[in-house]
């Protein structure tokens, strides 16, 4: 059995990247599959971007995947499969527009503001 070996764009430096929900009717469309999957995006800082898109094009012309590698926050490698690609230009530099889907959900972040014991008070004066 000759199995098609997958392209890989790897993040070598810097944080992991920060997968937002992706509410493109497309994206939510061509990541459809076997699982429920969870359409992400994220922005990936890149020196050549250009090369990169072109990179995704053949695999995919290819039939072949193409996979985001990248350490998570715990330093644990880990992957996505990249469903579409756009590079663009911000005020830091070169990006790419990276579409992913996840099998898996990220694991959610609760954020707390001000002091808990200030939530309480305010629920003793009312």
């Amino acid at each position: 059995m000759n199995m098609i070996e997958p392209e890989k764009i790897t993040i070598i430096e810097g944080p992991p990247p920060v997968f937002e929900n992706a509410l493109e009717t497309w994206a939510l469309a061509i990541t459809e599959g076997i699982t429920v999957p969870h359409a992400m995006r994220c922005l990936v800082r890149t020196m050549n971007g250009a090369t990169l898109v072109e990179r995704c094009q053949n695999a995919w012309k290819e039939g072949r995947d193409v996979n985001l590698e990248y350490r998570d926050r715990d330093g644990f490698e880990e992957q996505a499969l990249i469903v579409a690609v756009r590079a663009g230009a911000q005020d830091e530099g070169e990006v790419l527009h990276v579409w992913v889907r996840l099998d898996r959900p990220l694991p959610e972040i609760y954020l707390v503001f001000g002091d808990e014991d200030d939530e309480d008070d305010e629920g003793d004066s009312a």
